[in-house]
């Protein structure tokens, strides 16, 4: 694991944010835990997260949410500020859970990219 700090954005009634955090529990991996929406990644920090995807801002986003659908929205007609700035104050518009340690990002659940980032 390299030496960087683990930010995990968590909310707590949803069931892959569970597991992940059962997983670094498991172990022993300290990280600082992130209400999504009561303390949501700001613009600045969703520019770093979306950096280290491979697809943008379409990876970090919920598409399939309701929040989503009811945006009514077309994100492709938006700049990168003002998908930025949407997701800031809308955080249930984004994938969850983000793990990030400013060199990795793990989006939602996936326990084999958890291990890979923990070897």
């Amino acid at each position: 694991m390299s030496e960087h700090h683990l930010t995990f954005y968590t909310y707590p009634s949803c069931t892959s944010c569970r597991k992940a955090k059962a997983f670094l529990k498991e172990k022993g991996i300290e990280y600082d835990e992130r209400h999504l929406f009561k303390n949501p990644p700001s613009s600045e920090e969703l520019l770093e997260i979306i950096k280290m995807t491979n697809n943008g801002i379409d990876d970090i986003l919920s598409t399939r949410s309701r929040k989503f659908k009811e945006l009514d929205k077309d994100i492709e007609d938006m700049t990168v500020s003002e998908l930025l700035e949407m997701v800031s104050e809308e955080p249930r518009l984004l994938r969850r859970p983000i793990i990030f340690d400013g060199e990795n990002l793990i989006i939602g659940y996936n326990r084999t990219a958890m291990q890979d980032l923990l070897a």
